[in-house]
């Protein structure tokens, strides 16, 4: 398979500093796509060998999970040095020439920042703790304990446990919102601030296009540490933690998502706003207020571009009520922001699994996302339609699965390696036994499976990717809800006189919806059977339509 495409290195895209806006990105975790030297780990020079397989697809940038020197104790989620590359997956170089590569392959590159916390190995954190008066003393989220030698207060970790943890040498607790050996940064002091700011600076000097900024409303904390409040039963929702967890339990309004991080949103947008054509999308975890604080932070032009909240990456079902409920709901809150719709990513089931996807089923929710107003989020292996893998205790890598087996069993089964090749136990992904097992029902998906097959999985999101390029309504264009039930769903795009009716049947039924008003021409998108007479739309079961009004034409 040779999926290189000419180098058109002297004729670089426009500047565009709205590129973002409706943008497909398609996100690479790079443990798990391509080894290129016999390790069974995936790296940054694989992710070059594989970028024309991206750049076919249509994508318009890919966001790259941290590649940063790490333990791995969270898979590069605990950061030891954020200027450098682990040695795992390459060096600077590999990663200047990814960068350049994606370039010329017209792909802008989104790097994930790890800024709220760093790994306890880290030399900020070494000299923070090795004293009360050292210069990095107020680094890091530091507090007495309570007379009894307790936690400071009730705060819990995602992980599990409290989110405090003792430290013997400073004799004082430190803040931890994932595992003991994550502790929290201290945004509360300014040289911490301005040290990340030259951080995220360093990289946009390296050319990078944007930032995925990990957990962005955990940066701050309540400066008092008050107790969070009990949250009501009826009130827990299980989006941004497994229903084991007790974090689920708590009102979470101190320990995270506090005001003074506007100003350091800004800050970090000034900073932004210094190189060409630079954005950022932030993701949001808050089961309560995600979607309030996707608003808070993407509100006007001195903050980020976009967030994501958890609402279409939790276990319930997107029915056409449920879309809507959603759909409403951002822009009642957040009506002024702007969003980046996913189903999966590497820290959810992958949404085949968890929705309990059938092939057509799988088609119509990408029909949807690709619909929605906002910018899209793609997952490395969904457009092969690859289901959530089992991965057994004994084989399992993450910590967070582990301390909670067996009722959650952590996020291995999305993370295995991505299947190139069909003939070959490593799918192609590598010569060596792989960090995590590739299940075998996924080889009978790879691409090499699939790409010549026109009715594949992967030709139809290729094709869906081109359809929403080609008409910029979609991706860029206002919206309006028409009908919402828990069977149907149908809303209209608007975009410089151009709308665009979309229209969807999640049963496995056939549905009739009111046609809207005026002479609409349906628009032949990868295939789907609805169709549309004056007397109503008609969408066969788990089919979709698309019909196209110009208003300067009538």
């Amino acid at each position: 398979m040779n999926f290189d495409m000419p180098v058109h290195a002297d004729n670089p895209p426009p500047v565009d500093k709205d590129w973002w806006r409706g943008a497909v990105i398609y996100q690479i975790y790079p443990r798990s796509f391509q080894d290129s030297n016999g390790d069974g780990v995936g790296d940054l020079a694989g992710i070059i060998n594989r970028l024309g397989y991206v750049a076919s697809l249509g994508v318009d940038a890919i966001w790259i999970s941290p590649f940063f020197p790490s333990p791995m104790l969270d898979f590069g989620y605990d950061v030891t040095n954020y200027r450098d590359v682990d040695p795992m997956f390459g060096t600077l170089a590999d990663f200047d020439a990814l960068v350049r590569r994606a370039h010329e392959l017209k792909i802008r590159v989104i790097i994930d920042l790890v800024l709220s916390h760093t790994s306890d190995t880290h030399r900020w954190f070494r000299e923070s703790r090795s004293s009360r008066d050292n210069p990095k003393s107020n680094w890091y989220v530091w507090a007495d304990a309570k007379p009894d030698g307790t936690p400071p207060n009730n705060w819990l970790s995602i992980f599990g446990g409290s989110a405090w943890e003792w430290d013997g040498e400073r004799m004082q607790y430190y803040l931890h919102n994932f595992l003991t050996s994550q502790p929290d940064l201290n945004f509360h002091e300014p040289e911490v601030q301005d040290e990340l700011l030259e951080v995220a600076r360093f990289w946009l000097d390296r050319g990078v296009d944007g930032f995925r900024f990990d957990t962005i409303n955990f940066y701050f904390c309540d400066k008092e540490l008050r107790d969070n409040p009990a949250l009501a039963p009826e009130r827990r929702d299980f989006s941004t933690a497994p229903e084991v967890n007790p974090y689920n339990w708590q009102e979470h309004l101190y320990d995270k998502s506090r005001p003074e991080m506007i100003g350091f949103l800004r800050r970090m947008r000034a900073l932004m706003d210094q190189y060409p054509a630079v954005a950022a999308v932030g993701e949001v975890g808050d089961a309560q207020r995600g979607m309030e604080i996707m608003g808070e932070y993407t509100r006007g032009d001195d903050r980020m571009q976009m967030c994501y909240a958890f609402e279409f990456l939790s276990t319930e079902v997107p029915t056409g009520s449920r879309v809507a409920q959603v759909l409403d709901r951002f822009a009642e809150v957040a009506a002024d922001g702007w969003s980046c719709w996913a189903f999966s990513n590497h820290d959810v089931e992958r949404h085949v699994t968890r929705w309990g996807l059938n092939d057509a089923q799988l088609r119509l929710y990408l029909a949807l996302l690709m619909s929605l107003r906002g910018s899209v989020c793609l997952y490395q292996g969904e457009e092969l339609g690859l289901a959530e893998a089992y991965v057994a205790f004994e084989d399992l890598q993450d910590p967070y699965g582990k301390r909670f087996w067996p009722k959650f069993r952590g996020r291995d089964g999305c993370r295995t390696p991505m299947v190139w090749i069909t003939d070959n136990l490593g799918g192609g992904f590598s010569d060596a036994k792989p960090w995590l097992p590739i299940p075998m029902d996924h080889l009978s998906h790879s691409v090499s499976a699939q790409e010549h097959d026109a009715l594949s999985v992967l030709a139809f999101y290729r094709r869906m990717i081109a359809f929403r390029k080609q008409h910029p309504v979609l991706a860029k264009g206002g919206f309006e809800m028409r009908s919402a039930n828990a069977d149907c769903l149908a809303f209209e795009r608007a975009l410089g006189g151009k709308r665009m009716f979309c229209a969807f049947n999640f049963s496995n039924t056939d549905q009739t919806l009111p046609p809207p008003p005026g002479d609409w021409r349906i628009a032949q998108a990868a295939g789907f059977a609805g169709h549309m007479e004056q007397s109503g739309v008609y969408l066969p079961a788990y089919q979709a339509l698309f019909a196209e009004y110009e208003e300067n034409s009538h």
